[in-house]
């Protein structure tokens, strides 16, 4: 682990290559799971407060399923806040495109300008996974089976998890400590990589 601040890094952001490989994979992280994308306390009330604004560029079925839940939830088995599911499926808050590619409905109501936030930190964060205790926070890889297309692209492309998460880095931790973190990496890899 690598520490920075009150932050403690895994040594996998820096030595785990990925690039999302949507045309692969689908965006099967929108749809595969047992809950919706974990939520920061402070996104509740901004998904409460955009719900009219992104409504047209969401499914049917998510309207309906975040007018049935609202628009988070918690997760049953520890009380995190979460995002809706449709019938236990997609994130109620995912889009699919002609190719049926997932999109996030959020993230499209964004770049038309319809709202001034992206869409929910874990989300675009992925697959940096945070969590959050009294002393510190932990930054962790997180692997799953159904982004191993990303990670083969990773790899052809030598991107490491960092440098592909460097926007999200940014805006949830800032522009000075993605320097740090990447002064770190370049330690790092001249020490242990390859």
């Amino acid at each position: 682990m690598i520490q920075i601040d009150n932050k403690l890094i895994s040594e996998e952001i820096f030595s785990e290559e990925f690039v999302c490989n949507l045309t692969k994979c689908k965006g099967a992280c929108c749809v595969e799971g047992d809950v919706g994308a974990p939520l920061d306390k402070n996104e509740l009330e901004i998904l409460d407060s955009i719900f009219d604004k992104i409504k047209p560029y969401l499914t049917q079925e998510g309207i309906k399923a975040l007018e049935e839940q609202g628009t988070w939830t918690t997760d049953p088995h520890d009380g995190m806040y979460v995002t809706p599911m449709v019938e236990d499926r997609e994130c109620a808050y995912v889009t699919f495109d002609e190719k049926g590619i997932t999109k996030c409905g959020i993230e499209k109501a964004y770049e038309d300008g319809a709202v001034d936030w992206q869409k929910p930190i874990s989300c675009h964060l992925y697959p940096i996974r945070v969590t959050e205790y009294s002393a510190f926070t932990a930054l962790n890889y997180h692997e799953w089976n159904v982004c191993s297309d990303a990670c083969t692209l990773g790899k052809e492309l030598q991107v490491p998890v960092y440098k592909f998460l460097k926007t999200p880095l940014i805006r949830k931790y800032g522009e000075e400590f993605y320097t740090v973190l990447s002064e770190a990496a370049d330690e790092w890899k001249k020490e242990y990589g390859a």
